[in-house]
């Protein structure tokens, strides 16, 4: 395929750099860095893991969770038992 190409004066320049280094033609270097780039952009973007921070919250203020009654009541200053 053919086709025109408008580059920005900065990636000119690289690609210049690139093809001295290589010597290679411009249309390896333009075609070898069109593959790697849009493999880059079809890739998925990687999965970062969030980690929630853990923090101390002290000892537990009720005697037993599982009496529903009793957290009121303290928080009423009511003496239960």
């Amino acid at each position: 395929m053919r086709t025109t190409l408008t580059l920005d004066d900065d990636v000119a320049a690289q690609l210049r750099r690139v093809l001295q280094a290589r010597q290679a033609t411009l249309k390896e270097v333009v075609n070898e860095a069109l593959r790697e780039g849009l493999r880059h952009l079809e890739a998925p973007p990687p999965r970062r893991t969030y980690r929630t921070p853990s923090v101390s919250l002290g000892r537990c203020l009720v005697g037993s969770i599982d009496d529903v009654a009793e957290a009121p009541g303290l928080a009423e200053g009511e003496t239960f038992r």
